[in-house]
């Protein structure tokens, strides 16, 4: 199958592009965010090939996998060609909650018949208003990494991009909270800002590639998901893979994805601290609930099963 899809969650699509197909991916000479092409720092395969806004004029696919609005015209000013039930088949991933008031949580493709929308929590589907079009929910699907986890470093750890950015989205006032009780390294894209901002409790701060990232992120005792609003973080499910206990903010899909053998899920950013502390005292029991969230990540998501729904859903928006 020939598939063309725009690069926009690097971490997700390594994940859908380890499927048996062709895949393309739009690129232009800014690389921007409409034409990346192929990611830089994850280990994508060959079978990943980039094209141009003007290749598109004369290549065929089989389905096209939308993942913003505008890439619908996008697609058509580029390729000359309309998508859905007269055009190329197509299939939209929601990888977002909704924002704005509730009530105007209608999604871009509610009035669209012809192009399923696929989130990727039960969360989302159930928070957006789908309208007429058909929605489905394909849980996220991440390689497996290899046990890893080493917990020698008595600091907490975060993985965030732009943490300052997403201040409240991402929760990092309640690490700011935390690392006054707990030492807390952050790590990811503009991570150094935040020591403007958070003037005690930071261990560490930095950037990794993606390698770097998950071997620094399984020396610290605990993995720490302080998300408000985000569908669910794959750098959680990540860290779950590489044997870690994790200490996650009861918020939108993580109670449903997070075990309680896994470490613990609560809004009480106190009881969060607590455990962080107890785990310090008591390396055993942290190892023994990383060793347990390893297990539940690679049983719900896998890769395998990841890729097996994804190839159902495409052949169904193909026939």
């Amino acid at each position: 199958m020939r598939i063309l899809a725009w690069h926009v969650h690097a971490a997700w699509m390594t994940s859908f592009v380890q499927g048996p197909h062709e895949y393309y991916v739009p690129v232009l000479p800014d690389r921007g965010p409409d034409g990346m092409g192929r990611a830089q720092t994850y280990p994508w395969p060959e079978s990943v090939r980039e094209i141009t806004p003007e290749e598109l004029r004369t290549a065929d696919f089989d389905v096209v996998v939308l993942q913003r609005p505008h890439e619908l015209g996008l697609f058509q000013r580029w390729a000359g060609r309309s998508l859905g039930r007269y055009g190329v088949p197509a299939v939209y991933v929601e990888h977002n909650t909704p924002r704005g008031d509730v009530n105007d949580w209608q999604h871009p493709l509610a009035d669209r018949t012809d192009i399923p929308i696929v989130h990727v929590t039960q969360f989302n589907r159930t928070m957006w208003d789908n309208g007429r079009a058909p929605a489905a929910v394909i849980d996220h699907g991440v390689p497996d990494y290899g046990y890893q986890y080493s917990g020698d470093i008595d600091s907490l750890v975060v993985s965030v991009n732009e943490p300052v950015r997403r201040w409240r989205v991402a929760g990092i006032d309640l690490v700011r909270q935390i690392a006054e009780q707990v030492p807390v390294s952050v790590f990811g894209m503009g991570a150094d800002e935040l020591t403007a901002h958070i003037h005690s409790g930071l261990a560490d701060v930095g950037e990794a590639d993606q390698d770097g990232l998950h071997k620094r992120m399984a020396m610290h005792f605990a993995y720490l998901h302080p998300y408000r609003w985000t569908s669910l973080g794959l750098s959680l499910i990540e860290a779950m893979t590489l044997g870690m206990p994790v200490l996650v903010v009861s918020a939108t899909a993580a109670p449903e994805a997070v075990p309680a053998t896994a470490g613990l899920v609560s809004s009480n950013v106190d009881l969060l601290a607590a455990t962080a502390l107890r785990w310090l005292v008591d390396p055993d029991e942290a190892r023994e609930k990383g060793m347990a969230a390893r297990a539940h990540a690679l049983e719900y998501f896998g890769l395998p099963r990841f890729l097996d729904d994804w190839d159902r859903m495409l052949k169904e928006v193909c026939r």
